[in-house]
Parts: structure tokens; sequence; C-alpha cells
């Protein structure tokens, strides 16, 4: 009895912590098994962290897409934590999942999860961070791109003077952070007169953009401009720059993230990167489904991006949290 006893208890307790690491959409089940010729096609949704607006509407056009479809969507948020995230795998492996859709933490971190996934025979799309090696498809838009076209308006508006620009980066060693970084320091490398002062990793987290931006104002208080690597951190610099009487020093984002859009007209904001979550998610479980029918798809998928400046800042004011991508 106690050797019982002893075995139960444990696999009781993992089969809970299993339970709680992953949720399904809304009218989902998180009895059974997907996988099953006869039921609805199962995608399992591993996603790098909810802490940012963008990766809530990227999961909300996930889950919206898959119930059209008639599929069904188990998700888990591995709260930016690696480990958590080839654990999330694993549970969504043992769910007998068709396809795994992965947003990764760390592109290199998040393999064993893969090799996992491959062990098992179950194939993985990438959505918005690509990874190395392992993934059928990767769906995400030109984050090299989006840098270019913002360094290119701050640029221009900041013309012949030029200035010090600080730069406010997303994740340390993140694919995402280093092609928006390099596309900016392209775009702006004409520009002899402006100085790139690169400050600390955010993680793309308003709160931790004010904190930097406080500090760096302390040490740059000649700054001319703000770039970071998404919106929300571009507005925490606003904030800080504003609550100092900072009215001059222009700043730029990217994502299309509507607060951040509705300030460019006022000029002092000055552009933003269309990156439309919700159009992304969709996308993505396009793909996946198209994956799991044994459809050719392309290893690399873009799903397009454009400037949003004073020119036509107007066009894309709306009521979405994001601005959207033309249909």
């Amino acid at each position: 009895m106690r050797a019982f006893r002893s075995l139960t208890i444990p696999l009781l307790l993992v089969s809970l912590m299993s339970a709680c690491s992953v949720s399904t959409t809304p009218g989902g089940t998180t009895e059974g098994a997907g996988g099953q010729d006869d039921g609805p096609v199962a995608i399992g949704f591993s996603q790098a962290t909810q802490q940012s607006p963008f990766y809530v509407q990227l999961r909300e056009g996930a889950e919206a897409a898959a119930k059209q479809a008639g599929a069904e969507l188990y998700f888990a948020d591995a709260g930016g934590d690696v480990t958590k995230q080839n654990n999330d795998i694993q549970d969504l492996i043992t769910r007998q999942v068709d396809v795994l859709l992965i947003n990764p933490v760390d592109p290199q971190g998040v393999q064993p999860g893969i090799a996992a996934a491959k062990a098992a025979g179950v194939p993985v799309v990438t959505v918005d961070r690509p990874v190395p090696e392992g993934a059928v498809a990767h769906v995400g838009r030109d984050n090299k791109a989006m840098g270019a076209l913002v360094g290119k308006r701050l640029s221009e508006q900041l013309g012949a003077r030029g200035g010090k620009v600080i730069e406010i980066r997303g994740d340390a060693g993140g694919a995402v952070a280093r092609d928006r970084s390099a596309g900016f320091h392209e775009a702006v490398a004409a520009n002899a007169k402006i100085q790139i002062v690169e400050g600390p990793y955010s993680d793309y987290v308003r709160s931790k953009a004010v904190t930097a931006m406080q500090d760096l104002l302390q040490v740059h208080p000649d700054v001319a401009a703000v770039y970071a690597h998404n919106d929300d951190m571009a507005l925490g610099a606003l904030q800080v720059l504003k609550e100092n009487g900072k009215g001059k020093v222009l700043v730029a984002g990217v994502d299309g993230l509507m607060e951040a859009v509705k300030q460019i007209p006022s000029g002092q904001y000055v552009a933003t990167a269309l990156n439309d979550p919700i159009s992304l998610g969709t996308k993505a479980v396009e793909t996946v489904l198209k994956v799991q029918k044994g459809e050719k798809v392309e290893p690399s998928i873009d799903a397009g991006t454009a400037l949003i400046d004073t020119d036509n800042a107007g066009e894309y004011i709306g009521p979405g949290e994001f601005a959207q991508a033309a249909q």
C-alpha cells in the first residue's frame, strides 16, 4: 500500500501541474486529446509572454481564426521563461495536438521543445520570432524593414541638426530586437549628424522603458530623439519626456499601437511601423491548418508592413488597439 501511494501521489501532482499550464479557447475543452482523425484539428499555441499588448492581441487573433475554422486551440503562456516554455510544449504534445504554433521566448533555448515535437511527429510553425531550425514555416514580418522605415523617417525629421538618438532596445539576443536595431542603424547611417546612444534592454515593457528613460535622461539631457523597438516602450519614454518638459524631443516606435498612432498628428511622436497582431495571428493559424492538411507552404511568410507618420496616421486611426493592415 505504501508503494502504491508513493507512486500515485507524484503522478497526481504531475497531472495537476500539466492541467494548470495549458488553457483552451473559449468554448473549447481541456478534456480528451487532439489529433483524432474524426475530430477537430487540435492546435497547440505556446506563446513567449502576455506582458505586452501586442502579444495579447496576437493570441486573440489566433483564437478567433481557430474558432472560425472549427479548430481547437490549446494555449500556454511561458511568461518570458524559456524553461517553462519547453515544459509547456511537452504538455501540448501530451495532449496530442496536430500542429504546434510557437512564439519562442528564446530561439535557441526553445530547441529542446522543438526536438521533442519532432520526435513525436508534431510539425512546428513559428510566429513573430523565428528559430534557426526545426520549424516547417515561420510567419512574421520583416523587422529589419520596420526599423529602416522608422529610421529613415526620423532621420529626415532631424535633418541637418541631427543630435543624440537614444535607442531603447527589446530583448537581449532576440531576433526581433536585433533586426529592428540593424534596420534603424542602417537607415540613419547616412546622416553623420546623428549619434545613437544604445539604451538598456527593456523587454518591450512600458514600465521598464519608463525606468530606463528616467536614468538615460539624467545622463543625456541633450537628447534629440528616442527610438524604441516597440510603441509600448516608446510611449513610456514619451511620458518621461513630457514630465520633464522635453516637448521638442522626437519619439518613434514600431508596431502601430493605436495609442501611439493617435499621438502622431500632434508632432512629437514622429512615426511607427505597421505590425497588426490580429492579422498576424490569423495568418499564422491559416498556415498551421495548411501544414496539418499536408499542403505545401513557404518556409518564410511575410505578413507585410508600412510606415505610419503624419502623412497617413489619420487613415489608420480607429477603435482597435492596433492599426489594422489593409485587407
